[in-house]
């Protein structure tokens, strides 16, 4: 018997929330709020950003792209995902699928790599501050987030053909509440699927040269910070710091988990929650976290709202 060959799919079935009316119009309601917030967190850093002059400096620069990553991360997965609670649909077209698997590799690698520029913005400002205006000009900025999003957009054209171009032996029915490359590897053969394993090995390599570089970057950071005299230059240094790497470790952790568990321990929840942690909540927290020790970010936000 031939293979049927993922051409002749027209459409895909997610994994429902619940099969109970009450819990997904319950899940319906949280992605919701998670999303509003999404929305208003990232758009006021977006506003903030952009109409303050005082905050045209390279990190509230890569922090507007990060805000634009964000949005256009969760605008990717959580509307259709509400749309099927609150409608009680499980069906996503085969182009439907196609772009959330594009342009959740897209946003998420190219967030990644931001997140690696911003570390190296962190770098310089610290441990090469009389170096910082050469290093890191205007156009200096432009390419290096111009780079992030490049990368971000290649990496998801190689790896949205490779899944796309897969057999399907398993059926249509991917359990997540969106598309993404892990789940329709479940429904390939097995030739097709360690091809497409090599390309995720191949990102993943990458990906791992900017962990290191990022983890390098840190030790220096905090070696120069712990040699401030100053206990009010250390906790600056250290405010800027620390967001970035909590965004970072739980960005990456969670994203590391979701395609590099072993099998033996992947389960539908325990995927769902993955998913959800990588996908959904950075998003949402970011704003949060870039706000919390931001002193003048959040005087710019007060500003922003009470003019409003």
């Amino acid at each position: 018997q031939q293979m049927p060959n993922i051409s002749s799919v027209s459409e895909f079935l997610l994994l429902p929330f619940s099969d109970t009316r009450e819990l997904q119009l319950l899940h319906f309601a949280l992605f919701l709020g998670i999303y509003l917030a999404a929305l208003l967190g990232n758009g006021l850093i977006l506003s903030a950003v952009a109409c303050h002059h005082r905050l045209h400096t390279p990190m509230y620069f890569f922090l507007l792209n990060l805000a634009l990553l964000d949005l256009g991360c969760i605008s990717t997965t959580l509307p259709k995902a509400m749309a099927n609670a609150l409608w009680e649909t499980r069906t996503i077209s085969y182009q439907g699928c196609a772009a959330q698997v594009f342009f959740s590799v897209f946003l998420i690698v190219a967030e990644y790599y931001l997140l690696t520029v911003m570390a190296y913005n962190r770098y310089v400002a610290i441990c090469k501050p009389l170096h910082y205006g050469s290093l890191l000009g205007s156009r200096a900025c432009a390419q290096m987030a111009a780079a992030a999003w490049g990368s971000g957009f290649l990496n998801a054209v190689l790896q949205t053909a490779n899944t796309f171009s897969l057999h399907l032996c398993h059926g249509n029915a991917v359990d997540q509440f969106f598309c993404e490359i892990p789940q329709i590897l479940k429904l390939s053969c097995s030739d097709a699927y360690l091809r497409e394993v090599g390309a995720l090995v191949f990102s993943v390599s990458l990906a791992f040269g900017c962990f290191v570089f990022i983890v390098v970057s840190y030790v220096q950071i905090f070696r120069a910070v712990l040699r401030m005299p100053s206990s009010q230059g250390r906790h600056k240094a250290f405010s800027t710091c620390l967001p970035h790497l909590a965004v970072f470790f739980l960005f990456v952790s969670t994203v590391m988990f979701a395609y590099l568990k072993p099998p033996s321990i992947s389960s539908p929840s325990l995927d769902m929650v993955m998913a959800v942690l990588y996908s959904v909540v950075p998003p949402a927290l970011n704003p949060l976290i870039y706000s919390m020790r931001n002193q003048e970010l959040k005087a710019t936000l007060k500003k922003l709202i009470l003019f409003t």
